[in-house]
């Protein structure tokens, strides 16, 4: 599971052309500075047909040469794979045989109780300079419009193949060098007490799932995430995330939704990973006490990683229209993190009391 305009996420693209369709236009971006803004919205709870008119209007005053087509020069298709925000394909031809697409994203309700779009406007422009991610071409009142990317999502089997996996390692590296302006701290331990703080006093309409709710412990997890913070101190972060918890989080994406940890990666393959993220141009120069250390920064970023995600999904339980059992994946997740609690702070443990007796 990634965070969409947050940090690096396993959903990764390969590249590829579409066969069959118009000859694609590229849509012009703007500077960062000169981002158009609009203050039109949609309202998302709307069937697909109903908010056309609304999305398309958006799309001609916020995409650059898209003002002066016709509307019914315009399709949109939904984009599978978001389960934050809505993702549509705008696409407009322009009566000569050319044809262009953009992406708009619809904000859920309320996501920007688990989001900061500040902080998510600031950084994409600068990312997608570096070459990360989609160009950021307009934004509106609760969305933007950004350019499309053809490709496609990479999978579980194909995360974990030896090419792949270490150029996602060199990717992750270069992101975490790119410089973006603001605060360079880390935000992850804020955001896990926001959503903590928020996650603890929802109420559900639904009986059932209010049933479910009342079986966690808040109290309980509040004390695992202040014990957890303790062993983290020492560990490095890469400019605006703690490196390990960027490494451990991808390697938790090859569970996919349906949260099959056996697909973990072993120890062999998460070497393999960081010999490339390490010294991308000399992997097999790498020292094993290097490999050593961000073995276990990883591994004990892990149990983050799962308590991050299971307390955003409560969060958007509550918010969200779109039809995801969140509620089911926060118990997928917090049910991970106990499993693996004992051995990964084991690992943590270990490690420092040999740095200790040096």
């Amino acid at each position: 599971m990634g965070s969409e305009g947050r940090s690096w996420s396993g959903a990764a693209a390969v590249g590829g052309g579409v066969e069959g369709e118009a000859a694609i236009a590229a849509v012009v971006a703007p500077a960062p500075g000169d981002v158009p803004a609009s203050g039109a919205s949609v309202d998302i709870a709307l069937p697909l047909p109903e908010m056309t008119p609304r999305i398309i209007g958006i799309c001609k005053e916020l995409v650059r040469g898209w003002s002066s087509l016709d509307s019914s020069r315009f399709s949109i298709e939904t984009v599978s794979g978001g389960i934050t925000n809505m993702l549509l394909k705008v696409s407009a031809e322009d009566g000569k045989g050319n044809k262009s697409s953009v992406t708009v994203r619809l904000y859920g309700p309320n996501t920007d109780l688990v989001i900061d779009r500040k902080r998510e406007l600031q950084a994409i422009p600068h990312l997608s300079a570096a070459g990360f991610g989609a160009q950021l071409l307009g934004t509106f009142e609760n969305g933007m419009v950004q350019s499309f990317i053809y490709a496609r999502t990479l999978t579980p089997s194909d995360m974990k193949e030896p090419r792949i996996a270490a150029e996602i390692a060199k990717e992750i590296r270069r992101f975490h060098q790119v410089d973006i302006p603001g605060s360079k701290e880390p935000q992850l331990w804020d955001d896990i007490f926001k959503f903590m703080k928020k996650a603890s006093i929802l109420e559900f309409e639904d009986k059932e799932k209010q049933k479910r709710y009342e079986t966690i412990s808040f109290r309980k997890i509040q004390d695992e995430v202040k014990e957890l913070k303790l062993y983290f101190i020492d560990f490095e972060y890469g400019s605006y995330s703690y490196r390990g918890y960027d490494i451990a989080n991808h390697f938790n994406e090859y569970a996919g939704y349906d949260c099959d940890y056996s697909l973990y990666p072993d120890k062999n393959s998460q070497y393999h990973f960081f010999r490339n993220y390490l010294q991308p141009d000399r992997p097999s120069e790498v020292q094993l006490q290097d490999l050593d250390a961000l073995y276990v920064e990883t591994n004990t970023y892990r149990l983050a990683s799962h308590i991050y995600w299971a307390l955003w999904a409560l969060i958007q339980a509550k918010v969200s229209p779109i039809d995801f059992d969140y509620l089911g994946y926060f118990f997928l997740r917090y049910d991970e993190y106990k499993k693996q609690r004992e051995s990964c702070l084991s690992l943590a443990e270990s490690s420092l009391s040999a740095l200790k007796n040096g």
